[in-house]
């Protein structure tokens, strides 16, 4: 058995990764993903965390690759799955994303790396436009909002 192969075959093992959820006032930072997976929507910065780096570090170095935007990170606060469990050679995935919590620093974000565009969402914008964004982005911006309010 390879490292990247379960023991069912050739179902790709889970890959550790980054979302970086950055909150600027009541606004998110959210990218138009230029590659597989969710080719063409929006989702929060991230990617996979390199050997030897810690949660908060892979989501800075993330965020700034991506879109020069430079923050402050609080903590991780969800995991969640992004699975294709097609084989491997078939383009099937399995990521385990953990959203950190950031506080914007500076920067006005500027599509970059594997980035088509980078914006900022507020919640209402983002939710009348649900279907343009990969799964779950809503449910994480709801929860880093509550996660700042609640210290406010």
């Amino acid at each position: 058995m390879t490292s990247d192969q379960s023991s069912g075959g050739d179902i790709p093992r889970p890959i550790a990764a980054v979302l970086a959820v950055v909150l600027r006032g009541e606004e998110f930072l959210l990218v138009r993903r230029a590659n597989p997976p969710d080719q063409g929507l929006w989702g929060f910065p991230g990617g996979k965390i390199e050997a030897g780096e810690d949660l908060l570090q892979a989501a800075l170095r993330e965020l700034e690759e991506e879109t020069g935007v430079k923050a402050q990170a609080a903590r991780a606060f969800a995991a969640l799955d992004s699975i294709d469990a097609r084989p491997k050679h078939e383009g099937g995935y399995h990521y385990v994303l953990v959203g950190v919590l950031c506080r914007w620093l500076s920067g006005e974000g500027v599509a970059a790396d594997d980035a088509l565009e980078a914006r900022w969402f507020d919640l209402p914008t983002l939710l009348a436009d649900k279907a343009s964004a990969s799964a779950d982005v809503d449910t994480l911006a709801r929860q880093a909002l509550a996660l700042t309010h609640a210290k406010a």
